[in-house]
Order: C-alpha cells, then sequence, then structure tokens
C-alpha cells in the first residue's frame, strides 16, 4: 500500500507530509484547492515527466516522496531484488526536479532512472483519471482493458514477440530474393577478380622478396666493383708490399705486444686492435661469398620485373598497395563462398519463416478463444455494473471481428459496442453514448477491471464527473467494496462518494508568507460533517445540510 507521500516546493505547497492508511480514502475541497496534487506528486515520484514550472516560485528545486510497503506485493518484492534495490518491506521512491532542468530518481536511496522508476510505480499503484473515458473510445484501449481484465497480457507480448521476429526474418528474405540479380552479378564480378588474383599466386611478403632481389640484379654490377675495391683495401693476402687494413692492424698489434710492460690502456687497446682485424677479416669473407653466389643474370631480371609488373597493375585495378594482394585474394574468397551459399540460407531462412509463422498462429488461435470467453463474462459484469449506475436500460457487448490479416496484438480487432435501450442495436460508443452516459459506461468498466487488477493501490482522481444523487452513492459504495481488498485513495467532488471513505482528506488553498499555500488536512468526526455539508449546501452551512451530511455518512460508513 501508499503509505506516505511527502512533497517539497511543488506547485502551490512549501512542504507536505501526508501518511495514508489501507481502505478508502476520499480526498475532496473546492476547485482549485490543490485535490489533484496527490495524483501529480506520485506520477512524479514514479517517473512521469516533470516541467520546471512545477516548481513552486521562489525555489531552486522541488521534490517528491513516495512510501510503500511492499509486505504482500510479491511482484513488486521480486523486482527490487532483481535490481539490487531491495529494503526490507518497505521501499521509497525520490524524484527531485531542479530549475536547470535536471532530474533525479532514487529508489530506496539508491540512483535509479526514470524507467525503473515507471517500472516499479506499474507494480504498485494504478491512477485511473478523469479523462480516461476519451481513451475508451479508442479502439486499441478497449482491446488493452479486455486483455488486462483477462489476464491475457503476458500472452499478448509473447504473441507480440513472436510476431516481430516473424515479419521481420520475412521480410528480409523478400529483400534477398529481390536482391537475387543483383547478386548473381556480383558473384560474376568476384569470379573473375578472383581467378585474375588466383592465377597470379601472389604469395604473403613475396612482393617485398621480389623488390630486394630485383634491386640487386639491377645493381649486380655496381656492388660487384664496390666489393672488390672494399676487398683490396681490406685484405693484403695478394698484396704484401701495399698493406691493408687487415695487415696493418696485425703490425699494430705487433708492435704493442712486443712491449715490455702494458699498461692496462695498452692492454685494453690491443684487444679492440685483435678484436678489429677478426671484424674485417669476417667482413672480407661476406663481400667473398657475396661475389661467388650474386653474378648479373639478365633473364632473371627480366621474369622479375614481368611479375612485378603484373602485380603491381592489378593491385592499381583494385585500388590497393601490391603487397596487400594476398589479403585481397582471401577477403574475395570468403565474399564469393558466401554468395555461394545463399541459396541454402535461402531454404532455411524460409523454413524459419514457415516455423514462426505457424507458432505466431498457433498462438493467435489460443489467444482469440481466451478473449471470446473474456468477452462475454467482461460485458456481462460491467452490464452489471451500468445497472447499479442507474443506466438499466442500456447493455454493451464486445465485438470481435477477424482481421484480413495477423497483427502484432492478434488475429481479431476489439472493440465495445454499446445499445443504450432496449431493441436498439450495439453501436460504436462514440456514435451512441452522450457525455454523462459516457462517464458512467467508462466508471463500470474500470471497476470490473480494478475488481481483477493485481495492482494493491488504486487511485480514482474524479471519474465521478456527471453522475450525482442516488448514481454517486453506488460509485462510494463500489469503491469503498475495492477498498476492502487493497488500497483505494479517490478524489471527488461528490458528498455522496465521499461519506463511503474510511478516511477524509481536505485539500484547501489559503495565503502563504509570499504566495499562496495549497495543504491537506486529516478530518476527524466533526470535520468530515463540516466538509460533507459545504459539498452539499455549498458556502452556506445550515442545520438542515448538516443534519443531511451526518445521515450520509451514518449511512456510508455504517
Amino acid at each position: 500500500m501508499l503509505s506516505s507521500l511527502t512533497i517539497s516546493q511543488f506547485t502551490l505547497v512549501e512542504y507536505l507530509d501526508v501518511e495514508f492508511r489501507s481502505g478508502m480514502t476520499a480526498i475532496t475541497g473546492e476547485t482549485g484547492a490543490g485535490k489533484s496534487l496527490v495524483v501529480d506528486a506520485l506520477g512524479l515520484a514514479l517517473g512521469d515527466r516533470g516541467d520546471t514550472d512545477q516548481i513552486r516560485q521562489g525555489a531552486a528545486q522541488m521534490e517528491v516522496c513516495a512510501g510503500f510497503d511492499v509486505d504482500n506485493n510479491a511482484p513488486a518484492l521480486n523486482w527490487l531484488a532483481e535490481h539490487d534495490l531491495s529494503d526490507g518491506n518497505a521501499c521509497l521512491c525520490r524524484r527531485t526536479l531542479s530549475r536547470e532542468g535536471r532530474s533525479r530518481g532514487y529508489i530506496n536511496g539508491q540512483p535509479a532512472t526514470m524507467s525503473q522508476l515507471r517500472e516499479f510505480g506499474a507494480l504498485v499503484i494504478d491512477i485511473h483519471n478523469q479523462h480516461e473515458h476519451q481513451s475508451l473510445l479508442q479502439k486499441n484501449h478497449q482491446r488493452v482493458l479486455l486483455d488486462e481484465y483477462a489476464g491475457h497480457v503476458a500472452q499478448v507480448n509473447s504473441l507480440a514477440e513472436v510476431y516481430r521476429q516473424w515479419r521481420a526474418l520475412e521480410e528480409k528474405l523478400l529483400d534477398i530474393r529481390a536482391r537475387g540479380d543483383q547478386a548473381a552479378a556480383e558473384q560474376e564480378l568476384l569470379t573473375f577478380q578472383l581467378e585474375e588474383l588466383l592465377e597470379l599466386g601472389l604469395a604473403k611478403g613475396e612482393i617485398e622478396q621480389l623488390e630486394e632481389e630485383q634491386t640487386l640484379l639491377a645493381h649486380a654490377e655496381e656492388i660487384a666493383q664496390a666489393c672488390r675495391q672494399a676487398l683490396n683495401l681490406c685484405d693484403d693476402s695478394d698484396t704484401p708490399e701495399q698493406p691493408g687494413a687487415s695487415g696493418m692492424l696485425r703490425k699494430a698489434g705487433t708492435l704493442l705486444q712486443a712491449l715490455p710492460q702494458h699498461s692496462p690502456a695498452l692492454a685494453q687497446a690491443l684487444d679492440m686492435l685483435d678484436s678489429a682485424a677478426i671484424q674485417v677479416a669476417e667482413a672480407c669473407r661476406e663481400m667473398d661469398h657475396h661475389l661467388d653466389t650474386h653474378h648479373a643474370d639478365p633473364a632473371r631480371l627480366q621474369q622479375l620485373e614481368t611479375r612485378l609488373s603484373e602485380a603491381y597493375q592489378i593491385a592499381r585495378k583494385h585500388k590497393v598497395q601490391a603487397d596487400e594482394l594476398p589479403a585481397l585474394t582471401t577477403r574475395l574468397t570468403q565474399e564469393l563462398e558466401s554468395i555461394a551459399t545463399t541459396e541454402d540460407n535461402l531454404t532455411a531462412m524460409a523454413d524459419e519463416v514457415k516455423a514462426l509463422k505457424a507458432e505466431y498462429f498457433s498462438q493467435a488461435e489460443v489467444l482469440s478463444q481466451k478473449r471470446k470467453k473474456a468477452a462475454k463474462t467482461f460485458a456481462q459484469k460491467v452490464n452489471a455494473q451500468l445497472v447499479e449506475l442507474a443506466m438499466a436500460t442500456a447493455s454493451i457487448k464486445i465485438s470481435l471481428e477477424p482481421l484480413a490479416q495477423g497483427t502484432a496484438w492478434g488475429l481479431e480487432s476489439v472493440e465495445i459496442l454499446i445499445s443504450t435501450n432496449p431493441g436498439q442495436p450495439h453501436r460504436p460508443l462514440e456514435k451512441i453514448a452522450s457525455g454523462g452516459e459516457l462517464s458512467r459506461v467508462s466508471l463500470a468498466i474500470q471497476v470490473v477491471a480494478a475488481e481483477h487488477c493485481q495492482i494493491p493501490v488504486l487511485v480514482f482522481d474524479e471519474v465521478d464527473v456527471g453522475i450525482g444523487g442516488a448514481t454517486a452513492d453506488v460509485v462510494g459504495r463500489l469503491l469503498r467494496k475495492l477498498g476492502e481488498t487493497g488500497q483505494v485513495i479517490c478524489i471527488s467532488h461528490q458528498p455522496q462518494v465521499a461519506a463511503h471513505a474510511q478516511h477524509h482528506w481536505r485539500a484547501s488553498k489559503s495565503p502563504g508568507k509570499s504566495s499562496v499555500e495549497s495543504a491537506l488536512i486529516a478530518l476527524d468526526a466533526a470535520a468530515r460533517v463540516e466538509e460533507i455539508a459545504r459539498m452539499l449546501g455549498g458556502e452556506k452551512i445550515t442545520k438542515t445540510t448538516i443534519s443531511h451530511a451526518e445521515e450520509m455518512l451514518a449511512a456510508g460508513t455504517g
């Protein structure tokens, strides 16, 4: 149940703290006194869109907190546990909104998104407002009412998901088939391109090797000549009278070696000379090896240049570097394989579309049968309520018309039809019912729907507009009955309705320090008599209206 509502700097409220109890609570007051601020504040606390105009004049921020006792609400307890927001059997939803438009939400002190506030709110409270009869004229809303009454919501959601999957896959299949000619042309182009690349047969890293070898062969004579000159400078084996680098290093080492005493510096210098002689000798061997193994080869050079030219030409065609051709070959192979297996994919996809379609119609037909059964029961219960609401000659029935093709919500449209007089055919609500009749039909439907509602807190915001007298008394009795199994909060102008409440609050508006302020005042027995009398007779309260109010309260709460 809703246990408390705390409001700060909201519209005309500076600060308000209200504690609610089980049963039926009535909130009354003059027009404009702030009766509906409870509904508006609850909506904000549970994720409704906020407006900075709702912040009280002169305040920087508004805040609303709604406390709930969820001890016996298993869906709410499970939701809190799943989102790591549990705090025993209580839940506090808090919402702030600043002048700058910054909105923040909290559940049990933990930051929460507006979506999370709305999800939790849907599990704990159901608000019926005075404009709901306008929604009643919409066929989609009528279908939702029937499904909610019959407990079909989960089944409808499941059907909608199967429908979505079926239609999405079917559309994809049709699109692929429509692009069949394009796919064939693409396959032909890929095949040609891939054949050209496979014929070239370029291996990974081959371009770098080819370019290196081509450079060596193109400059073979120049390289050989330079190697011979370098060998002559380093090796003196052929010209001992003109020692090269090797001979000069050996001679320098011999001079140092012959000294009678070596200082540390000379010893290190001798080691360096020995090492240098070894390095020069190794360099000479490498140059000899190059001269022995690398010779000018015009035929091989021509082969290299031809292969590189082919690779460069194909690379330019595909707008890539030559060394990227092996990777391109792999990618085109994969694309061609993908296209080649399309027919197999199409067959599998067609089978899946067929299975989803069969599943959809299987679920939809079961839902249709359940709707037919629920429609009769729903209409019977609403008609019984219409008798109570002084519309004994009126009756509704629910039309289930088959649709030409399946939809996300099923195989039929759902429409509430009404006949206001015996013998008249049932026709759509907007073509038959007057404003007052529509209000009573809406109220009858809401009461029937509320009897099957699993949500424990029901808020009725001036749903009794357009009725009065004995009919209003019936409405009061209906709401009190609903409050026996849950919690009902009713905002009303009707004294007959308010008289049936176990708890009564009066909304009032008075001048404050800097502006007008709204407040809610809990009424004791004497104050309730005065308030009911005011609602009966206006500002001037007489002994007659007092007596009438006492009689009405005695009958309503007896």
